[in-house]
């Protein structure tokens, strides 16, 4: 039987994806511990952001079909939905529902559709050190309160920064103060590039920080609760505001986080979305589709489990969506099964 092969362009463009992805288990990656759970983690001087483009050659029988890939956060959904790249890996898929409807960082609705969420469980979380006596959002704007607060590194506008700060800033503004507010009552800040910085860390445990704003909940959620923190519940009217913008009320729960005495509402901050704008064709959105499946056990997850391909298209806890699956992608999800 003869040796199947690819044409010699794209043995090079796929052997280009190979070197691409084996990047990140070279000499350039290194071994670090994430700051509160201590899990050993891979870091590396390649960074995160990913341009990628792939086409072909007209041809009358064979129509052009081009795929330019990013990741990113509100520029790069943007993006997508003017055009200029194919699809986008984002993350919370709050940041798709905000850009479906219009709402939160964007000034208008934006034709972008769901091709799988991938799970990562998250939720937002407001943790203050229980020794200062703060028991709500509201009591900080009250009484001004000069906290030393841990959080993202605050960006100059929405659209430059990221899904973290602005759901930070949009539930203190729905509190009734801001991020400028508690630097002019004298709150000092530590900024951390990412919710596990090592930084943070020593900071919970010397007590140089008595307030954490910030997602990535599993990365510091257990220090703080061991540190004599109490987490602060998101509801009333600041829950009502943010389920305005697109946000799902969550439970951070004594299930998942020992040391909690009781559960507590806040807001949903799971699933990394991969999107593509609607008028992507519908073999293209199926062919992606494809893709992830035959790759699911090299693709890297975020829970530690195997990838299941049920589950991108579940909307469970951990892989949550409210904006429409593209056709293509609902076609290829029922024909193997994965969606009833």
């Amino acid at each position: 039987m003869a040796t199947q092969r690819y044409n010699a362009g794209i043995q090079r463009a796929k052997g280009l994806l190979e070197i691409a992805a084996g990047l990140y288990d070279s000499s350039l990656s290194y071994q670090t511990r994430r700051a509160a759970e201590n899990v050993l983690q891979t870091d590396t001087d390649l960074g995160r952001v990913l341009r990628l483009s792939l086409g072909t050659k007209k041809s009358e029988t064979r129509p052009e079909v081009t795929l330019s890939f990013t990741t990113g956060s509100f520029r790069e959904i943007i993006a997508v939905g003017e055009g200029k790249y194919s699809l986008a890996w984002v993350n919370p898929s709050v940041l798709l529902t905000m850009a479906y409807r219009g709402t939160g960082p964007f000034p208008k609705r934006l034709p972008v559709r769901t091709i799988a969420v991938f799970p990562s469980y998250d939720v937002i979380g407001f943790a203050v050190r229980a020794s200062t006596g703060i028991t709500s959002l509201a009591q900080i704007g009250k009484d001004r309160i000069p906290l030393r607060i841990s959080t993202g590194v605050q960006p100059r506008t929405s659209l430059a920064g990221n899904a973290t700060m602005f759901t930070i800033s949009a539930v203190l503004s729905a509190a009734g103060f801001s991020l400028t507010d508690l630097r002019r009552w004298g709150a000092k800040f530590h900024s951390a590039p990412r919710p596990s910085d090592p930084s943070r860390r020593k900071g919970i445990e010397t007590g140089a920080i008595d307030a954490i704003f910030d997602e990535g909940i599993k990365s510091w959620g257990k220090t703080v609760l061991e540190h004599g923190f109490r987490f602060l519940p998101i509801d009333g009217v600041v829950l009502k505001s943010m389920k305005a913008l697109g946000y799902r009320p969550a439970t951070l729960s004594k299930a998942r986080f020992n040391g909690l005495t009781e559960d507590l509402p806040t807001l949903d901050f799971s699933g990394w979305p991969m999107i593509v704008c609607a008028d992507i064709p519908s073999k293209v959105a199926y062919a992606l589709c494809e893709a992830i499946e035959k790759r699911r056990e090299l693709i890297p997850t975020d829970n530690y489990k195997a990838l299941s391909v049920a589950q991108l298209c579940a909307n469970d806890e951990e892989a949550p969506y409210d904006v429409p699956l593209h056709p293509g992608a609902r076609r290829f999800y029922r024909e193997r099964g994965y969606l009833k």
